[in-house]
């Protein structure tokens, strides 16, 4: 805020951060009615002093000339300003209409796991009270096999603050330092005072602490990977396992570095076992979860999730997923989940905060799917070229720093923030457009005074969050290898993750972007006969498209990491599977 203002002329306000799932609290320093910085604010207990990058910055995003400030509808191809009411009456008459020509099946809403508690409870009791089962946050995740065995939210297994006290930690598929800073801190210093931190990845992250063990495979062998370090444990210790889980791990070749490992995790008193969001988006998701319960189980280790956004718990409790109701209450009728709602192709969508191109585990299946639907409303506080493209409706809400609402992180901890600006144009924070909303589709129970009247409610019917991950896995099934040719790893890099940080000039300045490249070691670049100054012909599936190159010796052989939410690779398709490559 250099030059724009002076620091006796702002007016510190209280907020917490809305980009990961540790809920960092921050003051908003305003001037006026605008954001001019964000500092970190005390709180021992999460993030004590400290700030990421990511949350100090991406209130720039707020004031992107992206931001859509007026609703407007499509008519004959071409935008149209419109007014309110207006805009509300044509969403009540085109979603209606679809649900009376094809069913309320054919309906999907895909929302971000960065909303609020109240604007993921509102929308799913909208969604459900219009017959609309199909709703999901986990946008960028495969495998949904194993939900119903799950606990209520993905947990972190102990409070962030135990962190630092733990003995040693295993973590699961996860870029931990960039992906959730705060968390790594922690771990860090667990680190320096002697823990064993381990890692499981598909990429050779680099770390600012010793690490006690490490192994870095391709995709597919991280449940081979795991198979062995489980029977290592099994080996070390006395536990046991039942017989369709031993068909996993008996094939199981253990080295040196699972011993390591296993020891470490049996020879500690507080040791804990982490699963992060490339474990999460792995097509083989619940079988990388129940090989790491029983690894946690077996070691008398604790499991924890390094959930992806600032209310992927939120979104759980709240209801904002296809198979629980709010509260974690089991649904009679289980709607699609994201990934299927894109590959089915339905005849309308409505978005929340949500740019499927860029967010979807699948990009080209989501972005096929948009543009072939009938009708789709987006719920937005930007507007850009392929919202405008496939989009029938767009509805203006406020950013993060515009509203009031409830994040609940992944430690199970509920906390309330005030907006502290008002929104830009005739935006409206997004608990207020579904409020009327409701009203505009004459349901009941939309009455709704202030956001806190929304979250006290939705607190009521969650009640006591009762976090507990332990023997919440199905049983294993066998492990499967491809095999074919080159594996693709998508990774989202931490400035990347949603609509707002995409849109904050200074992160969007740093490393910490997709670059639209493939990134190849030196093996597999001296295979293809490929360099840095080359440009890859890089195909999945049948589709193709031309990324540069980028030698990465991070990157395991017979591999090929892209990163995710960039433009040049949404065609590809889905985040992980076979890929081939050549010189363009």
């Amino acid at each position: 805020f250099r030059y724009s203002a002076r620091t006796w002329e702002l007016v510190q306000k209280d907020g917490i951060a809305p980009h990961d799932s540790v809920g960092s609290n921050i003051h908003f320093h305003v001037k006026g009615e605008r954001v001019k910085r964000v500092a970190p604010a005390e709180n021992e207990l999460i993030n004590e002093v400290w700030l990421s990058d990511r949350d100090r910055f991406s209130y720039e995003g707020v004031y992107s000339d992206d931001r859509l400030q007026t609703p407007m509808i499509k008519e004959d191809g071409s935008w149209k300003e419109v007014d309110w009411e207006t805009a509300l009456d044509a969403v009540k008459e085109k979603l209606n209409g679809v649900i009376e020509s094809h069913s309320a099946e054919q309906v999907g809403i895909l929302a971000s796991p960065s909303s609020t508690l109240e604007e993921l409870y509102l929308l799913q009791k909208f969604s459900r009270d219009i017959g609309v089962n199909n709703i999901d946050t986990r946008l960028r995740q495969a495998d949904f096999s194993d939900q119903d065995s799950v606990s209520q939210f993905p947990y972190l297994g102990q409070a962030v603050s135990e962190l630092e006290t733990l003995q040693s930690a295993l973590v699961i598929g996860s870029n931990v330092r960039k992906e959730q800073p705060i968390i790594n801190h922690r771990l860090r210093k667990a680190a320096l005072k002697g823990a064993a931190i381990m890692l499981l990845n598909p990429v050779d992250y680099d770390y600012n602490y010793p690490l006690a063990a490490k192994s870095i495979v391709a995709p597919e062998q991280l449940s081979v990977e795991l198979a062995s370090i489980l029977k290592a444990v099994l080996e070390t210790s006395d536990g046991s396992i039942d017989a369709e889980a031993k068909q996993c791990v008996e094939n199981a070749n253990v080295t040196d570095t699972h011993r390591t490992i296993a020891s470490k995790l049996i020879d500690s008193e507080n040791a804990i076992v982490l699963l992060g969001n490339t474990a999460t988006a792995h097509p083989q998701f619940s079988l990388l979860r129940t090989l790491a319960g029983l690894i946690a189980k077996i070691s008398k280790s604790k499991l924890g999730y390094l959930s992806e956004a600032a209310n992927t718990s939120g979104a759980w409790l709240a209801g904002a997923v296809p198979h629980r109701h709010a509260g974690g209450k089991e649904c009679a009728s289980v709607g699609l989940n994201s990934n299927e709602m894109v590959q089915a192709k339905l005849k309308a969508y409505v978005l929340l905060s949500v740019e499927p191109e860029l967010d979807c585990w699948d990009s080209r299946a989501a972005r096929t799917a948009m543009n072939d639907a009938e009708l789709v409303v987006s719920l937005t506080a930007y507007r850009s070229d392929e919202i405008e493209n496939y989009a029938d409706v767009m509805l203006p809400i406020s950013a993060f720093v515009e509203t009031s609402g409830t994040y609940i992180n992944n430690e199970g901890i509920s906390q309330s923030f005030a907006g502290a600006v008002p929104p830009l144009g005739e935006a409206r924070p997004a608990w207020k457009l579904l409020r009327v909303l409701g009203n505009t589709f004459n349901l009941d129970g939309f009455e709704y005074q202030s956001s806190a009247d929304v979250s006290a409610e939705a607190i009521k019917i969650i009640g006591d969050i009762k976090a507990e991950n332990m023997d919440h896995w199905r049983s294993p099934v066998a492990i499967e290898k491809n095999g074919a040719g080159l594996q693709r790893i998508t990774e989202t890099p931490m400035n990347m993750i949603d609509s707002i940080c995409r849109r904050a000039v200074s992160l969007q300045q740093t490393d910490n972007v997709s670059d639209g490249a493939i990134h190849i070691n030196t093996a597999l670049a001296d295979k293809n006969n490929l360099s840095d100054a080359d440009t890859a012909k890089v195909e999945q599936d049948d589709s193709a498209v031309n990324l540069k190159v980028v030698i990465d010796d991070r990157v395991p052989d017979d591999c090929v990491l892209i990163q995710s939410a960039h433009p040049a690779q949404v065609d590809l398709g889905a985040s992980f599977g076979s890929i081939r490559i050549g010189k363009a």
